[in-house]
């Protein structure tokens, strides 16, 4: 179990707040758990979400500041209602109950504390789902490390390779920098993916990309970079459902989706240079079809 210091360096930021006395940190996470919906989710890669769905709990608040996130309801830390670390702990074995195929944190790390410790509490009563850690991918090695024993499944975001697009769009210093020494540490710990007989993944690291429009040109560095380091030990999501809800004017190429021929030439590419592990998209856009109800569902 981590615990909550009187100087919180859970993130990159290392923002000092003192979360023990009730102060909240640049993420928005103080003392207590916020969460805005635990269901069942259909909506991740295959190997996650499966037939019987993903079970998905979303954390308020975020260490990042996307300019386009699509769940900026509870990544400002809006939505979203406090509850007990014993109460994430029934929740986690109520999901288990109704049937997931694991039990999914979106966002987690600035709970990481509380979190381990609901799953302290779970497992002795019962809970003996795969841990799915849903990450922006901006995480220090050290909380990677911290959480290895309850962590059996990374889904983590590779954003940019270019800094400047990193601090432009989600104010992360060194994102590129912090987030592929947090991968080969995910990487390290889980090893090679395992899934059952039923093709679900039990054991494993996904990487996420979302192209954004625009910006291909990152998008093959990161890829390139990928198939260097990790080739086929990983697997890869490419994904094409960003959403245009960013209204700064200093980036008027994020004001439009992404074009079939700007996905196409970055699957191509990953194509290309030899990924076989890798889940694409079909069509255009989905806009806000992907983004769930924060409604309280489960909490």
């Amino acid at each position: 179990m981590i615990e909550l210091s009187e100087k919180c360096n859970l993130c990159p930021r290392k923002c000092g707040a003192d979360r023990l006395s009730g102060k909240t940190g640049f993420c928005g996470g103080g003392r207590d758990l916020k969460v805005a919906r635990a269901a069942l989710h259909f909506w991740e890669e295959p190997c996650i979400s499966g037939e019987s769905g993903s079970g998905t709990v979303f954390f308020s608040g975020c260490t990042m500041r996307c300019i386009f996130c699509q769940n900026r309801e509870i990544s400002r830390g809006e939505a979203g209602k406090i509850i007990s670390i014993e109460r994430l702990a029934e929740i986690f074995l109520e999901l288990q109950a109704k049937g997931a195929n694991n039990i999914n944190l979106v966002t987690p790390m600035h709970f990481a504390p509380q979190i381990t410790a609901a799953l302290d509490i779970s497992r002795k009563n019962g809970l003996s789902l795969p841990i799915v850690w849903n990450t922006g991918g901006w995480e220090i090695p050290e909380s990677i490390a911290a959480v290895k024993n309850y962590s059996d499944i990374w889904l983590t975001d590779m954003k940019y390779f270019d800094d400047s697009l990193a601090k432009n769009f989600s104010d992360a210093k060194n994102y590129f920098e912090i987030a592929s020494a947090s991968l080969r540490k995910m990487v390290e710990q889980t090893g090679e993916a395992v899934f059952d007989e039923n093709g679900i993944m039990q054991k494993g690291v996904i990487v996420r990309h979302l192209v954004l429009p625009g910006h291909t040109d990152d998008s093959k560095k990161i890829l390139r970079w990928l198939w260097e380091n990790f080739g086929n030990r990983i697997w890869v999501s490419i994904m094409n459902q960003y959403t245009p809800l960013c209204t700064d004017k200093r980036f008027p190429e994020l004001f439009r989706s992404v074009s079939d021929e700007e996905y196409d030439d970055v699957i191509d590419f990953a194509a290309e240079l030899g990924f076989e592990n890798a889940f694409v998209q079909e069509g255009g856009a989905v806009g806000e079809s992907f983004i769930p109800p924060f409604d309280l569902e489960g909490v």
